[in-house]
């Protein structure tokens, strides 16, 4: 009887340590949980958001999924989550100075091209200006001296290093000018078919 009773203890110690170990294992990881969170903000702060925008997304995925798998209490894929944002994050924070440099270098290659293309459509703005009503003309006027008062601007965003706004900004105006060059050349194609 004292054999049984041994070993109705022994088990129950066992059993208890083996209950505390493995509910031991199963906390949630709020160390790693904070660290992703922390790596995303500081990749935020450090503009990887904007120039590594890939890599940040996926990082921002990967804690998404963390905390998805910490409310369904799968804890262990979860501080594996957690630890592949702070990779991630990093990971992008290394890679923005160099994106940002290649922006830069594309923007500056952008503005005399997109200068062209407003001297362009100046000039295709005045041979068929005389043949647009007066509401159209000022319209058309007043777009330029828009788009030449923005050139000025995104030229001052640039030497504030804020690339992306500057690349942003110019990329739309460029498309704007284009859209706006093709109709002119194409509504001034029509009027001169139809003499």
């Amino acid at each position: 009887m004292l054999n049984k009773i041994n070993y109705s203890i022994l088990f129950g110690v066992i059993f208890i340590v083996l209950l505390s170990f493995l509910s031991g294992c199963a906390k949630p990881p709020t160390k790693e949980m904070e660290q992703a969170e922390k790596a995303i903000t500081e990749a935020t702060q450090k503009e990887a958001n904007l120039y590594v925008q890939d890599i940040f997304t996926k990082a921002e995925d990967s804690l998404k999924k963390a905390k998805d798998l910490i409310s369904q209490k799968k804890y262990k894929e979860a501080k594996k989550a957690a630890e592949e944002v702070a990779s991630l994050a990093q990971q992008a924070i290394s890679q923005v100075e160099p994106n940002k440099a290649k922006m830069k270098i594309e923007v500056e290659q952008m503005i005399p091209d997109t200068q062209k293309a407003i001297d362009e459509l100046k000039t295709l703005i005045a041979k068929s200006i005389k043949k647009k009503p007066l509401e159209e003309q000022k319209e058309l006027q007043g777009m330029i001296g828009k788009w030449e008062i923005d050139m000025v601007n995104i030229k001052n965003i640039l030497q504030t290093q804020k690339i992306w706004l500057a690349y942003d900004e110019l990329k739309t105006m460029k498309e704007q000018i284009l859209a706006k060059k093709e109709g002119l050349t194409a509504s001034t194609d029509i009027k001169t078919e139809k003499k």
